[in-house]
């Protein structure tokens, strides 16, 4: 079985996801990682954003298994990861990672923001997990705040919505809800809660509680 998680930037899927996995006994991939990673190391290369060639070899040359997820979510990666998320070359060397993953025997729950559009169209289950903006931003800034970082819900905000625009906007698989792909609004539900929706929704779809 394969679930597909997709949203946003701090709507949760990733929470999620996990949760799912771990209920569910299936390997869980955190594609956004994969995307820190070359946003890390191109920041940390001092490659440009414009250097297309340069972010596309970065992405070949990538070791998923030596992914370091707490230090990818460092506030300026973020935003680097989106970045070269919009780079059709970046998405192309990590593309196949990713279907790989998902089409291992027994299954897997994949989050991320094409995951039910590309990654796994056949995917059984594809759950859409969003929030506003401002739901969002706070989470984020609440996150920043307690690893130390020093920002404003405003930058925080600012920088939600800026990574929404060019998610949605990109030419190369853009954020966007597959058809069959069931909304989780959790606007208003704490992670307990955004949980718990989740798994009635697996139960409800497949038949596994």
């Amino acid at each position: 079985m394969i679930i597909a998680i997709d949203g946003p930037a701090a709507s949760g899927k990733g929470t999620i996801a996990r949760a799912l996995a771990a209920h569910l006994g299936l390997p869980h991939l955190d594609t956004g990682l994969l995307y820190r990673a070359v946003g890390a190391a191109a920041l940390e290369a001092g490659v440009a954003f414009e250097d297309t060639a340069a972010l596309a070899a970065l992405a070949a040359g990538l070791d998923s298994a030596r992914l370091d997820a707490e230090a990818l979510k460092a506030g300026p990666v973020g935003e680097a990861a989106s970045r070269v998320a919009a780079v059709p070359a970046v998405r192309e060397k990590l593309l196949r990672l990713q279907k790989d993953f998902a089409g291992q025997r027994g299954g897997a729950v994949l989050d991320g923001r094409d995951i039910g559009t590309v990654i796994a169209p056949q995917a059984q289950l594809k759950i859409f997990v969003t929030a506003t903006p401002e739901a969002r931003a706070e989470r984020r800034y609440q996150e920043l705040a307690r690893r130390g970082e020093a920002v404003t819900f405003e930058q925080v905000l600012a920088d939600i919505e800026m990574r929404d625009a060019r998610d949605s906007g990109r030419a190369s698989a853009p954020l966007m809800r597959a058809s069959d792909a069931v909304l989780l609004d959790n606007t208003g539900l704490d992670r307990d809660a955004s949980i718990a929706a989740a798994l009635a929704l697996v139960a409800d779809r497949t038949g596994r509680s």
